[in-house]
This record gives C-alpha cells, structure tokens and sequence, in this order.
C-alpha cells in the first residue's frame, strides 16, 4: 500500500499516475496546466466520488501555484507571486455571493513552530477592514468588510480551531471563510516554493500531522476556500521519493520524522506577506500593492 503522504492535489494526481502508469486515464479527474502572472498553475478537478476515492481528496477544485523566484528573491518575483495569488484566489471567490457579509480570514496554525505559523502569520499581513466600513462608511464604504483571526492550537487556546472560527461565523455571519494552513509536500522541491487554494475547506494541522476537525461549508454553513503552503516532508516519504520506492510499510522508521527547510524562518515570513497581500487584494480588488503595503505597514 503506498503510504506516500502529501496535502497537494496534484501530488496525489502524480502518485496515482505513477502506480498506473503515465498514459493511464484518471477517471473522475480533470487536470489542466497554464500560467498566470509568469508563475505556472496546475489545476486539478475532483468531479465525482471516482475521484475522491482515487486522490484521496473531496470533490471540488484544486489549484497549485509555483512561485518561482521568490526563494531566491529574484527581480520582481514578489509583485508576481502576489497578483497571481490574488487572480486565482479571485477567480475562487466568484463562487460566493460576497455582498451577503463580511469575509472571514482564518489564519490557522501555530506560532511557535515556524514551519506551522504560516496562518498567524498570514493573519498578522491580512488587511481587515470590517470595522472601518462599519463606523467610517462615508471614507471606507466601497471597501469590503473583511475581519481575520488568528485561530491558534488547541495547546494554547483550549479550543478546536473549527470550535473558535464556528463561533466567530455565528457572530459575523460572513459570506465565506478563507481558511490558511501549512501542508505537508511530498517532494523537497516543493516546500515554500507552491501554494495551494481550493473550494472544498481544509483539515487544520495536516501540514504537521495534526489533523483536527475539518473546517468546511457542513461543518460552519459557509462556503470555506483554502490557502495553504507545503513547509514540511515526513521522513519516510521524503525517503521513499528519493529513493523511487512505490510504497512503504506502515511500520518505516520516519512517520513521527518531519523535513523542512534551513531557512524556513525566512521562507515562512516571505510567504506569509505573500499570501497576506494576495488575500487582501483578492477581496480589495480596488487597493493596488503600493496602497496595501502603505496600509499594512
């Protein structure tokens, strides 16, 4: 059985291909590959439960942004990164009728573990205006009213992250949720190089392997999109793509072992402001990157 681990649709697209065969037709899937701002994207579409059973993924869209240059900060990458960012989290959000409230950013995670702070992180670069439109509407109206919270491990609030976001949603009612988390890669080529956005929630704590209650449209009666960032590899599937291995006992020595870059401290700061002032400009189509940085500064 192979027990290869990884949170990215179109990791788990490639895995099924690899046991099958390259030419071999996923059934129940649909996949795509283009560009957007320079950054190549990969989509991968789960139609029906053929597909959930074969990617292991519940049905919806799935959307993976490679930012290239932005480890090394090349030349313009950052400004790159964000639009396309913002464009496909856009294109996500026209699903959801955003005059019927607020939006609820969820910034999930946990801040003393930096490959896991990512969503407090993202909270802390994430331009919340709810209260302005709310008390200011003649200077603030045409901005849509955004509220964020920094929804942190059950260790230090006491609290499932789906139990806090729930009862921030019965208080806001927001139109949606967009719900940020690291996840975990298959591939060392990956970590903090993708970001995945999808229309089906998400499970906070996959990305370290603490998978808690899923955060999505059942569970908080909202449509939940999800942004999250491969930080880490577990150990034996880190070994068994190096070592080309189709699969791995239950048993292999490195499922409690997590890989993640040397410099994830950086890596994770960059990324975060990334996905801040993505999500900000997604919802704040109006705010150009010159204002955002202005606001959030």
């Amino acid at each position: 059985m192979d027990l290869r681990r990884t949170d990215l649709a179109m990791e788990a697209r490639e895995l099924w291909q690899e046991r099958a065969g390259q030419a071999a037709e996923l059934p129940g899937v649909q996949a795509e590959e283009r560009e957007r701002a320079g950054m190549p994207v990969t989509v991968v579409r789960v139609l029906d439960k053929t597909g959930e059973r074969a990617l292991g993924k519940p049905r919806g869209t799935y959307i993976t942004l490679t930012l290239e240059g932005v480890e090394t900060r090349a030349d313009g990458a950052f400004p790159r990164a964000v639009e396309a960012v913002a464009a496909e989290l856009g294109a996500l959000l026209e699903q959801v009728d955003l005059d019927r409230g607020p939006v609820l950013v969820a910034g999930l995670g946990n801040r003393a573990i930096t490959p896991d702070a990512i969503g407090p992180l993202v909270h802390d670069c994430t331009l919340v205006t709810r209260h302005l439109v709310g008390r200011m509407p003649e200077q603030f109206g045409h901005l849509r009213p955004v509220a964020s919270v920094a929804a942190e491990v059950m260790g230090s609030t006491g609290l499932e992250s789906r139990e806090l976001v729930a009862s921030v949603c019965q208080s806001i009612r927001p139109c949606c949720v967009i719900a940020v988390d690291a996840l975990a890669s298959r591939s060392l080529g990956r970590l903090c190089r993708t970001v995945q956005l999808a229309d089906t929630g998400i499970s906070p704590g996959s990305g370290v392997g603490n998978h808690r209650a899923a955060l999505d449209q059942e569970s908080l009666g909202v449509p939940v999109l999800a942004v999250g960032v491969p930080t880490v590899v577990e150990g034996a599937t880190l070994a068994a793509d190096l070592l080309g291995a189709d699969c791995l006992p239950q048993s292999a020595p490195g499922r409690d072992i997590l890989v993640t870059p040397r410099d994830i401290d950086r890596q994770v700061a960059d990324l975060s402001k990334i996905l801040g002032y993505g999500i900000s400009m997604a919802l704040q189509p109006s705010l150009g990157l010159e204002e955002l940085e202005l606001l959030l500064s």
